[in-house]
C-alpha cells in the first residue's frame, strides 16, 4: 500500500516535471529527473526485499534454535526418567534380594538394640547375653552383627561406666574390657577415650 502511494506521488511528480520540461525546460532535464525517480523506486523496492529476506532468515534461525532447545529438553527429560526408572528397579531388586528375617532374628535384633540403649556391650558379650535370654546362637550372632553398634564406642562407654563406680589403673581397665569380650584394639580405644 505504501509502495503504491509512493509510486503515485512519483508518477505525479514525473508527469509534472515532464510537462514543465515542455513548458520551460529542456528534454535532458526531464530525462535526468526520470532517471533519478526510477533509481529511487528501484532502491526502495530492493530495500523492502532485503528487509523481508532478513526477517525470514531471523525467523528461521529462531525456529531452529527453539527446536534444538526443545529437543535437548526432551532428551534430558528422557534420560532423567530412565535414571529414575533404573533406580526404582534397583531398589525393588535389592528389596527382593534381601533375605527375609525369621521371627527369632527379628526378636533378637530388637532385644539387642534394647540392651545397647541401656548399657554397653562387646560383640561377644551381647551374643552371650542374648543366648542367656534363650535366643539361638545363630539369631544372637545375627542380632549382634546387624544392630548397628560401633564396638569402639561401646568399649569407651563400658570403660566410663567402670570408672564411674570404681578405680582402675590403665592396664587394669584394659584387662577388664578384654574380660568383657572387647578386642585389644577396642579396649585400647576405650581407655584412651576416658583419659588414659
Amino acid at each position: 500500500m505504501v509502495l503504491r502511494i509512493i509510486l503515485t506521488i512519483i508518477l505525479g511528480f514525473y508527469s509534472l516535471a515532464w510537462l514543465s520540461g515542455f513548458v520551460g525546460g529542456s528534454k535532458s532535464d526531464v530525462n535526468s529527473d526520470q532517471t533519478a525517480i526510477k533509481t529511487e523506486v528501484v532502491a526502495e523496492d530492493t530495500s523492502a526485499t532485503d528487509k523481508a529476506a532478513a526477517d525470514k532468515v531471523a525467523s528461521d534461525k529462531a525456529a531452529a534454535d527453539k527446536a534444538a532447545s526443545d529437543k535437548a529438553a526432551a532428551d534430558k527429560a528422557a534420560a532423567d526418567k530412565a535414571a529414575a526408572d533404573k533406580a526404582a528397579a534397583d531398589k525393588t531388586a535389592a528389596e527382593a534380594a534381601k533375605p527375609q528375617l525369621t521371627i527369632g532374628q527379628k526378636n533378637a535384633l530388637s532385644k539387642a538394640k534394647s540392651y545397647l540403649d541401656f548399657t554397653a556391650f562387646s560383640h561377644s558379650g551381647l551374643i552371650a547375653q542374648l543366648e542367656y535370654e534363650g535366643y539361638s546362637t545363630e539369631d544372637s550372632s545375627y542380632a549382634a552383627d546387624n544392630c548397628g553398634a560401633d564396638w569402639n564406642e561401646q568399649a569407651a562407654k563400658k570403660a566410663k561406666s567402670y570408672l564411674d563406680f570404681s578405680s582402675f589403673s590403665r592396664d587394669g581397665l584394659i584387662d577388664q574390657l578384654l574380660y568383657e569380650g572387647y578386642t585389644s584394639d577396642q579396649a585400647e580405644y576405650g581407655v584412651t577415650q576416658v583419659g588414659y
